[in-house]
């Protein structure tokens, strides 16, 4: 049996800000653009990995969820408190630099750690963890 990860999930307050973070910063490209009722959800990926798409949606997107549940939602997410996404790449120095210099919020500078990685860690614009893995070299 073969099993493999198709789509990911991330809330999003904005998804246009959110877009230029995602699609103009790192890169990633538009894969589907779906409005219903007042919710919309955006679906992107790596170039690289064309059978993986990450998809933007609302931070509670579901049409019968009461007020109440949405606001709590959108709380949770302003606060940075929702889960986020790690993503791997061959160069987490050089991606540290670029959102840096573009003015990402950073969170976490490129550090070896112990468990054999070097990463970093950014907040997107809606306050979730993105975090840049590599694996650790020597």
């Amino acid at each position: 049996m073969d099993i493999n990860l198709s789509q990911c999930f991330i809330a999003v307050d904005d998804h246009d800000r959110a877009l230029a973070f995602y699609r103009d910063l790192l890169g990633m490209e538009i894969r589907g653009d779906v409005g219903y009722e007042d919710m919309r959800w955006v679906t992107l990926g790596s170039p690289a990995q064309p059978d993986v798409d990450i998809v933007l949606e609302p931070p509670l997107a579901d049409p019968n969820a009461s007020a109440a549940d949405r606001q709590a939602m959108a709380d949770l997410l302003a606060k940075g408190h929702l889960r986020g996404v790690i993503l791997a790449t061959d160069d987490v120095d050089a991606v540290f630099e670029h959102l840096r210099a573009a003015g990402a919020e950073v969170l976490q500078e490129p550090v070896d750690q112990p468990y054999g990685v070097r990463d970093c860690a950014f907040r997107d614009p809606a306050g979730n963890m993105v975090r840049f893995k590599q694996p650790r070299k020597g």
